[in-house]
């Protein structure tokens, strides 16, 4: 008898419990398999171009590189590939941001495992998924899903502004972003004017609250 082909999963989490808790819960299952798990955005991009899954289970917020920068990044390489958001982040921009970088799921960690198994199910069928608290946060008038494409961060800021927001957010100095991105603390002190500028906002601590409102990154970095 011909052995049925399994899933393909990698997991995406900076936090290695909640990796591990998956991939456990995965073990247990005959249809799946994790082939990989990455810690960072950048790594999940690398990893997915090596292994080709069928999913990619991806956290919202991370330090280096976000979730939705890094659901862009991976379907840009590979479209065939569903990517399946697993996060804490209950707030709409969150949300509207995976949605709007080709995510085709979205559940809450409060999810079950059951949950979890049914929107892999749906989102290789070519359907998309929410559990029931985000379905009622973006539901239009007839109860489907309706995208926001308001202008968002990600069409405001170049690829490298963000880079150095996120890092500011984070609580780097100029000096530690330059060595980060390998650029110079003059073209980071300009990336921080330039920022101020096009957000007018003139303070670190509204530079913070902002990329956080926007998913760039998370108040527990």
């Amino acid at each position: 008898m011909l052995k049925t082909k399994k899933i393909k999963i990698i997991i995406v989490d900076d936090h290695t419990i909640v990796r591990h808790g998956i991939s456990q819960s995965f073990s247990m299952e005959d249809n799946f398999e994790v082939i990989a798990e990455a810690d960072s955005g950048r790594s999940a991009i690398s990893l997915a171009l090596l292994h080709r899954p069928d999913i990619v289970i991806m956290d919202v917020s991370m330090p280096d590189l976000n979730g939705i920068e890094t659901t862009q990044k991976i379907l840009a390489n590979n479209s065939n590939i569903k990517v399946i958001a697993l996060t804490m982040h209950a707030e709409k921009v969150y949300v509207m941001g995976m949605l709007n970088a080709g995510a085709s799921g979205y559940l809450l960690k409060s999810s079950s495992f059951k949950e979890l198994l049914k929107c892999i199910k749906m989102v290789l069928s070519g359907e998309m998924f929410f559990c029931q608290e985000v379905s009622r946060l973006i539901a239009g008038k007839n109860g489907r899903p309706v995208k926001d494409k308001r202008v968002s961060v990600f069409s405001l800021l170049s690829k490298k502004e963000r880079q150095v927001l996120q890092l500011i957010a984070e609580g780097h100095k100029s000096k530690e972003i330059a060595e980060k991105l390998y650029i110079s603390v003059r073209t980071v002190d300009v990336h921080r004017i330039h920022l101020k500028k096009k957000l007018n906002i003139n303070n670190v601590a509204e530079l913070t609250k902002f990329a956080i409102s926007e998913g760039i990154t998370s108040p527990d970095f």
